[in-house]
């Protein structure tokens, strides 16, 4: 296989490069979903608590050294009765977020943390909060007002307002007087047929990633799915993509206990060859070791992030092993060896010329091989670095 891969970029444009790599972070929405009985579960509630908890966690368990910069508040937090104060803003519950959204904005800016939360293109968010449609000018200018960072707009409505809504909101984001990072759901709303979402118009509407495809579960069935889905759409998705507009798979699992450390890797590894966001949907006091190594681990992260800014692809799809590839900024190309299967198998790769090896698992040199084989672990990936 040639290191001499022919990859393309999208044509689309934004205004604006708020995202010149995948963005990365942490969010809530995986495992405390919308708890908001505060009371009972005062650990996992959807609370001022949990964010800033978590935003002390990120800073001094090393994420963000790492690049982790965000924390994401994702639906529910809104006040549902009224939905909107008398000027017709949103505004977080008081119970919960006491201190009010500019204050936690400030609380994270503070700690050099970057300020994320969540809205939705349709009159209510899919858990029933307030949300944005047919309120982009004021909702975008509340958020600046607040301090935030990034925003997801979700869809869970009418899908025919979304052509309409998700470019209100961009230019609405555009014109607030802050950079926000715009992160639409548009295109997980129309299917799974990728050749038939209309990606440069999501460019053209100012946003810098967009969620693609099914919401990812907690648990491996799941996470292959998305994989499959990446697998069988990789052309098109890596068309769609460029610098600064970015697809987004969903979440990582990693640190929790719904999948093995092997699969962890895959995510990892996957992820970062597809240049994706890699956004923590995990509880962050609670990270084994094994999982806090992954998600730390610098040359996956340089990978993800890598200026170049090209999503990789499947280039081979055998019984028992696949090979994903992805060029990178420096001549060198990131390769994934993932074994789908439910045993561990061999794997190979085959370079047009010797050519060095480096494990990114291992962070260190293999050696140079014209063919390169190892045997991989059920649902495990081999991560390979390999330069000329």
């Amino acid at each position: 296989m040639s290191l001499q891969l022919l990859f393309t970029a999208a044509t689309g444009t934004v205004s604006k490069n708020l995202a010149p790599t995948p963005p990365m972070g942490w969010m809530n929405w995986e495992i405390f979903r919308c708890q908001t009985d505060c009371s009972k579960y005062n650990e996992s509630c959807i609370n001022e608590y949990l964010f800033t908890t978590m935003t002390d966690r990120l800073v001094s368990d090393g994420y963000l050294a790492a690049g982790y910069e965000g924390i994401h508040i994702d639906d529910c937090w809104m006040r549902k009765n009224p939905e909107r104060d008398p000027q017709g803003k949103l505004f977080p519950d008081p119970e919960r977020f006491p201190h009010g959204f500019k204050w936690l904005g400030e609380y994270m800016h503070n700690k050099s943390v970057k300020f994320a939360i969540y809205t939705a293109e349709s009159p209510h968010t899919c858990a029933g909060y307030p949300a944005s449609a047919d309120h982009e000018v004021t909702d975008a200018d509340t958020f600046a007002e607040w301090g935030v960072d990034y925003v997801k707009v979700d869809g869970c409505g009418d899908k025919t307002y979304y052509p309409t809504g998700y470019p209100a909101m961009g230019n609405a984001l555009v014109n607030s007087g802050r950079d926000i990072v715009y992160s639409c759901s548009w295109p997980a709303y129309l299917g799974s047929n990728e050749s038939s979402k209309p990606y440069t118009a999501m460019a053209a509407a100012h946003c810098n990633l967009w969620r693609n495809w099914a919401d990812i579960q907690c648990n491996w069935n799941s996470l292959s799915g998305i994989i499959e889905h990446w697998g069988q759409w990789g052309s098109v998705l890596r068309d769609a993509a460029k610098t600064g507009a970015w697809n987004d798979p969903d979440m990582l699992l990693i640190g929790n206990d719904c999948i093995t450390a092997d699969e962890a890797r895959t995510q990892m590894a996957l992820w970062s060859i597809s240049a994706a966001p890699l956004i923590m949907g995990n509880d962050l006091r609670i990270v084994p070791d094994s999982h806090k190594e992954i998600l730390l681990n610098k040359e996956a992260i340089a990978i993800d992030q890598d200026s170049l800014g090209v999503q990789g692809i499947r280039v081979q799809n055998e019984a028992t092993f696949q090979v994903w590839t992805r060029p990178l900024a420096n001549g060198d190309v990131a390769y994934g060896l993932y074994n789908p299967t439910s045993t561990s198998q061999t794997a190979r790769v085959t370079f047009d010329s010797e050519s060095k090896v480096r494990d990114i698992w291992e962070q260190k040199d293999l050696g140079s091989f014209t063919t390169y084989s190892t045997t991989v672990p059920s649902h495990g990936t081999a991560f390979l670095r390999v330069s000329k």
